[in-house]
């Protein structure tokens, strides 16, 4: 079979490379330079990119031995049908090795053409690392590419202010374009570049936060068959991906049209404050998966895609979702109403198996960061408590019971028993609570624990203790469907 490189031509790959991107993985890939590619094909941008790896290992070769040509498969549910979308991406022009060429790096960095840097560097790459040096070839952390990349350009030009570049990471934490940006500057200082560098970066260049959100789900190894046969093609680049995408970037929109993927029918939100936008993922999507995996895992399910074919868990999360969640988010209403609707497609999604256990890992600290704020919120709000997020917090406490065997933290459901995976000391404490607790003395010790809770003793919230504690005394003597039955009206 012929490779995509000999059936697909390249498009838009051999326009000027007006993009950068750190980056070179399947995220980005199935995410931003899709979009990039629809904004082509709209005749809006007219502008290729060029990946660059941010490690010395990566899929520089594998993308160059088929001209950088690669396939994206989007799949999930779009008004209750399943739904296949298959694109080619020919945007991209070429992926460079910086560890093998560093020069080809920098050589992008003179280029008038360049307007946007992308990044996806991991968590972990927008870091400060001790010893990176300008001199680097490359320098080791991507915030010190960064820097010497963009001083070479301010050389370049002299400081002109119309070849400042729009930057835009998407690594998943907070204020990532303000961290960046912070960790640049420590390097420009500690390097003693000039201030004009500095002053160039302030005025010229826009390095901004953003959020983004799509589950890609990578390389179908276990549907390499199936494929090939749809596409009449190799291809050792495909990715796989939802339907569903988001991109919020914070900054001035005048910046917009330096990239105008807002302008296509991709999902791209320009705003004064990325903050509400997170707090609605991070309440909405990842709250719904924290608040209703345990409880629906130790009722039997091992997948999101079943617990959603469950009409008792299904309505338990959409009731926690639009009576308890929703009322205490403050964008409007419609669109927070639309975003939990789209959480039931991409939940329901039959291209993607996502195992409960998976999502439970460490679930400690995400009930912490994913639900408490609403059940507290609620709670202020009403004057009364949010009854369905009440029991997955007495879910999550149920989850946690278990005991070591052969240094594992095993928890018991009906039919068998599970592994819990979370820091050790966290662990260590619910083995010790739980092995001659009750659940009224169990309650107590897991509220007024502070360190799980940000600081707080959440046996002062008013009824809380009592209703947790009886919830989970229930829980211990009957089915957990029936319960969540009875919460879900």
């Amino acid at each position: 079979m012929n490779r995509i490189d000999q059936v697909v031509e390249k498009t838009y790959g051999n326009y000027p490379e007006k993009v950068l991107q750190f980056g070179e993985g399947n995220f980005l890939r199935a995410f931003a330079d899709w979009m990039i590619d629809m904004c082509n094909r709209q005749g809006l941008f007219n502008g290729s990119i060029v990946l660059c790896q941010p490690i010395s290992h990566g899929m520089a070769q594998v993308l160059n031995n088929q001209n950088c040509l690669y396939t994206v498969a989007m799949r999930g549910m779009e008004d209750a049908e399943a739904k296949q979308n298959i694109e080619c991406i020919s945007s991209v022009s070429r992926c460079i090795n910086p560890y093998e060429d560093y020069e080809a790096l920098l050589d992008i960095a003179r280029s008038p053409d360049l307007k946007v840097i992308i990044s996806n560097t991991t968590e972990a790459g927008i870091t400060y690392k001790d010893g990176c040096k300008l001199t680097d070839r490359p320098p080791e952390s991507y915030p010190a590419k960064l820097c010497a990349f963009l001083y070479e350009r301010y050389r370049a030009f002299s400081g002109a202010g119309d070849k400042g570049v729009l930057v835009l990471p998407v690594e998943l934490i907070d204020d990532n374009g303000h961290v960046l940006e912070r960790i640049v500057k420590r390097y420009a200082a500690q390097w003693n570049l000039e201030k004009g560098f500095i002053e160039w970066l302030d005025t010229s260049c826009h390095i901004t936060s953003t959020l983004v959100d799509r589950i890609v789900t990578g390389f179908p190894r276990d549907e390499v068959e199936y494929f090939e046969k749809e596409l009449g093609y190799t291809d050792d680049a495909l990715v796989t991906c939802e339907l569903f995408n988001l991109w919020v970037i914070e900054g001035d929109e005048k910046w917009a049209d330096v990239l105008p993927i807002h302008k296509t029918p991709a999902h791209v939100i320009w705003t004064d404050d990325v903050a509400p936008y997170k707090k609605r993922k991070v309440r909405i999507l990842n709250g719904a998966h924290t608040s209703t995996v345990l409880a629906a895992f130790l009722a039997g399910h091992d997948t999101v895609g079943q617990f959603m074919e469950d009409d008792v868990f299904k309505g338990f999360m959409n009731g926690l979702l639009f009576d308890e969640v929703i009322p205490t988010l403050d964008l409007p209403k419609r669109d927070l109403e639309d975003f939990a609707l789209a959480v039931n497609d991409r939940f329901s999604n039959p291209y993607i198996k996502h195992k409960l256990l998976d999502i439970a890992l460490n679930s400690c600290s995400k009930f912490n960061a994913r639900c408490l704020p609403s059940l507290l919120s609620y709670a202020d709000k009403k004057g009364e408590l949010p009854k369905r997020l009440v029991l997955s917090l007495a879910a999550f406490i149920r989850f946690y019971k278990g005991e070591f065997i052969d240094g594992v933290y095993t928890g018991t459901r009906p039919g068998g028993t599970y592994s819990i995976r979370d820091d050790r000391d966290t662990l260590e404490f619910f083995a010790d609570v739980w092995k001659n607790g009750t659940a009224q003395s169990v309650t107590n010790a897991v509220l007024s624990n502070e360190s799980f809770w940000s600081g707080r003793d959440l046996t002062n919230v008013s009824g809380l203790e009592s209703a947790v504690a009886d919830l989970l005394s229930d829980m211990l003597k009957r089915p957990m469907r029936e319960i969540v039955k009875e919460h879900s009206k």
